[in-house]
């Protein structure tokens, strides 16, 4: 059976480059879009097996998109291939609903063969993003077992999502904006509005308090 495929991506060249390779696999392009918008329009028009998707688009982003999507018409399988591989938004395509996530750049018989897995209704990530899966899971691991939990077993802070945590503890061990942005492959923007929120969620005034809060707790011995 010859699989369908839409491509959602503002870069035309790009676009027409990987028209080209998947047809050259055998893949049927049906559709193109360079906005988030038309995107979910042509998707559902023409009910791909699978549709490509890019993150940043004009009009609602590519996560935006595969949520409307995946709601939508779960049948249609979203893989998200992008430039953009930082946890943030790997984790927000997952939760959006997307099948699969690459890198752009990847080989084209790794392309390939997460189309067909996703077509087959599997999810596959590619080398680049799987290795940051795995350092993400290995240093989430490592945290929670030295520092998630108060001595009778409850959860310290409830409120905080997980990447909030991750930033909750890095304070705790003394760490600047600049290096918690770089030990979990975030932008110092992105640190600044995870700090601005746990100081919200914890009720706090400001970092210092927020150290004791987390130190008391028994965060800040991460590695």
């Amino acid at each position: 059976m010859t699989i369908r495929v839409t491509i959602a991506d503002d870069h035309a060249t790009f676009v027409k480059t990987l028209a080209a390779v998947l047809r050259s696999a055998g893949v049927q392009v049906i559709g193109t879009a360079a906005t988030g918008d038309d995107a979910v329009r042509i998707a559902l028009d023409l009910q791909p097996d699978v549709a490509l998707m890019d993150v940043h688009m004009p009009g609602i982003d590519g996560i935006e998109a595969t949520a409307r999507l995946s709601e939508a018409a779960p049948h249609v399988a979203v893989v998200v291939l992008t430039m953009f591989d930082d946890d943030d938004s790997v984790f927000a395509a997952m939760q959006a609903g997307a099948r699969g996530y690459l890198v752009k750049g990847a080989p084209t018989d790794e392309i390939k063969r997460a189309v067909e897995a996703a077509a087959r209704g599997e999810a596959i990530f590619g080398a680049a993003v799987a290795r940051r899966l795995r350092e993400f899971f290995t240093r989430r691991a490592t945290a929670s077992a030295s520092a998630s939990t108060l001595s009778d077993g409850i959860v310290a802070f409830p409120a905080l999502t997980t990447r909030e945590f991750d930033v909750l503890d890095q304070l705790a061990a003394g760490r600047d904006n600049a290096d918690i942005a770089a030990r979990l492959f975030l932008s110092q923007k992105t640190v600044r509005n995870y700090v601005s929120s746990v100081f919200t969620k914890l009720q706090v005034a400001g970092r210092s308090e927020a150290i004791v809060k987390a130190r008391d707790a028994g965060l800040g011995r991460t590695p």
